[in-house]
């Protein structure tokens, strides 16, 4: 009999803002007693979702099980920037591109995994302000991040990807500021409020087929034939289960000292009064990434409760995959003297929200689908890109466990394992050091 002991419950810093913006959603559902199932997916976000949803399509009349150790969007789902990117976006290199082959096909896996996306906005009738494919920009501030966007755009040529570049004058017109010398539009991103897509996608897919509960951290794994999943409310018993953990895969046991536990922060602003959003200027709603990787992304949002700014940077590996309260603070100053520099317009608008997500990456950039035991199944480790390559992670996940054959999957099994890090003692200084480095190279991008 094979025995699991998870180690660790998902600890996530700060307000899940994202979540906040929407009306109130009572009650939750959560394990209260023994129960079984064809399938439990363990983990509500993009990932459980995606392998869900798959599953849903693929199995019939069979009873699928999700379990989430949260409420649905408050975990890391509904703490992201809301980007799902089609394009080569390795945050572990010093640059966005890549090997030609290989990035034109992992740009085909990314937008099949945004049309499955999309089917789902579609389907659970998830408006243009929860998913739209508006396209995002690579900004850069610099002469070194204007360097970046040129060999990018040299590879998206090599490609046979459409781009536009924009000069300083596009990029005011387009967000209202002056702070930028270029970008490259890329029309292929679809846009998101996570928090509104993983709670559409959580609703649209409960029914008597598909059980959702919340709240229901897993306490341990049995195999005595069967999977028996423990929680503290009750069992659910099932010949198959996928793990939807991303990093918290350590947690229960596997890829130890495989995988980099990294956070990155984020801040959101009160809302904008109209004339604050005149003064602004530009269009309504638009997304920008850094040129430079280690830099600051960038949105503005239109709500029913008004415009919004996000600011997002700053990258710490934290192997505990948890930070303290101060570090949200610290990280806070950062966040302030980017906004202040982006929207010197905007005097006197504060920060209502900050937070910090947790990202899970692999040296060599690879993501976990895998069977790790009989009827035991991963879809983790999305390198930063949770909500592209965890839908894509689940879809496949959930392929492999009904033995529905692909090309993509075929490259997700052929992919070898995350490689090894160093000793923690060694890694964390030393990887922390190497994002310091990188963010001072980052210079007014950051």
């Amino acid at each position: 009999m094979t025995r699991i002991a998870v180690t660790k419950k998902p600890v996530d810093p700060g307000p899940a803002a994202w979540n906040d913006l929407l009306p109130a959603r009572d009650p939750v559902r959560v394990v209260d007693e023994d129960t079984t199932a064809d399938w439990v997916v363990i983990g509500a976000g993009f990932a459980g979702l995606a392998a869900a949803r798959r599953l849903s399509q693929q199995c019939g009349s069979d009873k699928i099980v999700v379990l989430d150790a949260c409420r649905v969007a408050e975990g890391p789902a509904g703490r992201n920037s809301g980007f799902m990117i089609d394009l080569p976006h390795d945050l572990s290199s010093s640059d966005y591109g890549g090997a030609l082959d290989k990035d034109v096909t992992l740009t085909a896996d990314n937008r099949h995994a945004i049309d499955f996306a999309a089917t789902m906005a579609q389907d659970f009738g998830m408006g243009p302000d929860v998913f739209a494919r508006t396209g995002k920009i690579n900004a850069a501030a610099t002469a070194r991040g204007d360097a970046h966007n040129r060999e990018y755009a040299a590879h998206l040529m090599a490609m046979g990807e459409p781009f536009e570049v924009l000069d300083s004058a596009q990029m005011k017109e387009r967000t209202g500021i002056s702070y930028y010398r270029s970008g490259l539009f890329t029309a292929g991103t679809a846009i998101i409020q996570p928090a509104a897509f993983v709670r559409g996608a959580a609703a649209g897919l409960s029914s008597n087929r598909v059980q959702i509960f919340e709240n229901s951290p897993v306490t341990g794994l049995t195999h005595d034939g069967d999977w028996v999943v423990h929680t503290a409310g009750g069992n659910v018993r099932a010949p198959k289960v996928i793990l939807a953990v991303n990093g918290h895969l350590n947690s229960f046991g596997f890829l130890k000292n495989r995988l980099m536990h990294v956070f990155t922060y984020a801040s959101m602003t009160q809302p904008l009064t109209p004339q604050q959003s005149a003064r602004l200027g530009g269009a309504a709603t638009w997304g920008v990434t850094p040129a430079d990787p280690m830099g600051t992304t960038v949105r503005r949002i239109t709500s029913p409760q008004g415009d919004r700014i996000l600011i997002r940077n700053r990258f710490t590996f934290d192997p505990s995959m948890e930070v303290s309260d101060q570090r949200i603070r610290s990280v806070a100053q950062d966040h302030d003297r980017a906004f202040k520099a982006r929207f010197p317009m905007l005097g006197g608008v504060g920060m209502q929200y900050r937070w910090g997500g947790r990202l899970c990456l692999s040296r060599n950039n690879v993501s976990v689908v895998t069977e790790l035991e009989d009827g035991l199944y991963a879809a983790c480790c999305q390198n930063g890109l949770g909500t592209t390559r965890g839908t894509l992670s689940g879809i496949l996940a959930a392929e492999l466990a009904t033995g529905t054959g692909s090309d993509r999957l075929d490259r997700a099994l052929a992919a070898p394992a995350p490689v090894l890090l160093p000793p923690r003692f060694i890694a964390k200084p030393a990887a922390n050091a190497v994002l310091k480095w990188q963010e001072r190279k980052a210079g007014a991008d950051l």
